[in-house]
């Protein structure tokens, strides 16, 4: 059975930048309901018992299982966004992930730049990624519940752009809500710990 991870904070930890009011819906109620249909498709049948990383491979593959991956591929998304954020976040970038960033995109505020450029312009719902790539750290968007493993990428930092992440905060203004996750809401200590892991 999959479970719905507990907040790694209150739901008020966040606010004002996101409400408790967000988390109690998005969390709530549109997570949750990812979490119990994937339960409900995975009961019986050939992805029973797997982990959540491989429904997501397995079903990638297959047209038929689009409803399965959608559901597993939200789960897992919702579940490193929450982990992307922390109560007082944003602010200085780990010295080694700086670095790098400005290394692989030329300086912090083209970083930022193409992050937001990536989240802003993800045409419907869907999630801006930084991921590292095998080789260097980039910027992908995907569209619905796509995820970055599915194309050979390691996760280090998301921000949820489906309308139900911010639209009660930022009702239809997408670029102040990521302007302002970059800067109060990242746990940027996570994001270069997941960094030097990946990179070895």
């Amino acid at each position: 059975m999959f479970k719905l991870p507990e907040l790694p904070y209150a739901p008020d930890a966040l606010a004002p930048y996101m409400s408790a009011e967000t988390l109690e819906f998005h969390h709530g109620k549109h997570h949750k309901a990812y979490v119990d249909k994937l339960n409900e498709l995975t009961a019986s049948g050939p992805y029973s018992g797997l982990s959540l990383e491989d429904v997501i491979l397995k079903s990638a593959k297959d047209p038929e299982q689009k409803v399965l991956f959608n559901q597993a591929g939200q789960h897992w998304n919702h579940s490193f966004f929450w982990l992307s954020m922390k109560a007082k976040g944003g602010g200085a970038i780990p010295a080694k992930l700086e670095q790098q960033l400005i290394a692989d995109f030329g300086s912090l505020d083209a970083f930022k730049a193409e992050f937001k450029a990536a989240c802003v312009s993800q045409f419907g719902s869907g999630w801006g990624w930084l991921v590292f790539d095998g080789k260097k750290l980039a910027i992908t968007k995907t569209a619905n519940a796509d995820t970055p493993m599915v194309h050979g990428h390691t996760a280090l930092l998301t921000c949820d752009v489906w309308e139900h992440a911010y639209y009660i905060d930022y009702r239809n203004v997408r670029p102040k809500y990521v302007e302002t996750f970059l800067e109060h809401l990242v746990d940027w200590d996570r994001v270069a710990a997941l960094y030097e892991q990946a990179a070895g």
